[in-house]
């Protein structure tokens, strides 16, 4: 009887899948290189050829190219609301189900609605769309995506406080890249595409530097490569199966090192398309009543980021952690395991070392992959 549920769900699932609605991503390495000019362009294009294609949201940032493009498109009215006193427009996400057009565009992807609105995020609006069997085309920059927010501290020196999460690109039926030189780029901050000529001098000593804009398009390109090979899997290796990569990324309380294991994890499944897993393992002195208030709330916010960018959370009760990693490892077949590089002073690392011995002669008994995150 489980078996025959089992099936029903799995045949539901197929159903509601092939009903959903497809959704192109344009990605860039940062404002201004022409992603809300492409999808516009686009929405030209398949209005000449008999589509019934709206636009849902669009940001301009008043460039005169971008916003000539507009003209002869249809615009999905916004919603209008009042928040702090002044009122301000968010895209009408029931508005779009009812109209059912065969395409919507909705630019920024990783923006924030304002608050009192059905979905916190827009991506979560983009979902709802989608799942109403609509087909959406959208924007985002790299420095948006929630697994790269390290990497972008580093090279930018600014925290992203809008992201997406990861699982969001990997649900897009084509990830597009669209690409400048630095060169390009500076050159069109310059002639004022991208911002007045107010902020240009501060853009160029801050984020728009020239290694800055390297840097993300690198990122920008390794990220649409990815996508590629991820749907060169789905569609091609099928017919040449080949190993499956299964990640477990071990976590403690410690927030900082959680947090870099997960996305550097996330990363890593995201490359091989693999299924990953985030897993605690609670010892005695971990007890709710032992742990501190504040290192409760860090292991909290760490399991939702984790399911954010597509894990499955396990936390177990155990005394012995490689026994309990292990135990993990043959249950859930995985491959490679990635845990944090350790902070630990002279005596920590006698007590740990035996610990660690063990954990590193189950994994190469069982022939599993051991990853050290810096």
């Amino acid at each position: 009887m489980g078996e025959t549920r089992k099936s029903a769900e799995e045949f539901l699932n197929l159903i509601k899948k092939s009903r959903r609605g497809k959704f192109k991503v344009y990605i860039g390495m940062s404002a201004g290189v022409g992603k809300t000019y492409r999808m516009l362009q686009d929405a030209h294009a398949l209005l000449r050829s008999g589509v019934d294609v709206k636009i849902g949201y669009i940001e301009t940032h008043k460039r005169v190219e971008t916003h000539l493009l507009l003209e002869g498109l249809p615009v999905v009215p916004l919603r209008r609301l009042f928040y702090k006193g002044k009122e301000l427009e968010e895209l009408d996400v029931q508005m779009v189900i009812n109209l059912r057009p065969e395409v919507v565009i909705i630019d920024e992807l990783a923006h924030t609605n304002i608050e009192g609105s059905k979905n916190e995020k827009r991506w979560q609006d983009v979902l709802e769309i989608l799942d109403a069997g609509i087909n959406v085309i959208s924007a985002v920059n790299i420095q948006h995506i929630e697994s790269l927010n390290d990497d972008i501290r580093e090279i930018t020196g600014i925290e992203v406080r809008e992201r997406i999460p990861d699982s969001m690109l990997a649900q897009a039926d084509e990830v597009v890249n669209i690409d400048l030189t630095a060169d390009e780029l500076i050159a069109r901050l310059w002639e004022g595409k991208i911002y007045e000529r107010a902020k240009i001098d501060t853009a160029l000593k801050h984020f728009f530097k020239s290694e800055n804009i390297l840097q993300l398009r690198e990122l920008a390109l390794k990220e649409v490569a990815s996508q590629v090979e991820r749907k060169v899997e789905i569609e091609v290796t099928p017919l040449n199966p080949v190993k499956r990569e299964r990640f477990l990324a071990c976590i403690s309380s410690n927030e900082k090192t959680a947090r870099n294991v997960i996305r550097k994890t996330a990363r890593l499944a995201n490359y091989y398309n693999s299924k990953w897993y985030v897993m605690y393992v609670q010892t005695p002195k971990e007890n709710p009543d032992k742990i501190a208030l504040d290192k409760q709330r860090h292991l909290m916010n760490n399991f939702k980021l984790a399911t954010e960018l597509g894990a499955e959370i396990i936390k177990v009760k155990d005394n012995n952690i490689p026994k309990a990693i292990i135990g993990q490892c043959g249950e859930r077949k995985i491959t490679t395991i990635c845990i944090g590089k350790p902070h630990l002073n002279s005596i920590r690392v006698i007590l740990a070392t035996r610990m660690f011995n063990e954990l590193l002669k189950k994994l190469s008994a069982n022939d599993i992959d051991l990853v050290i995150l810096s």
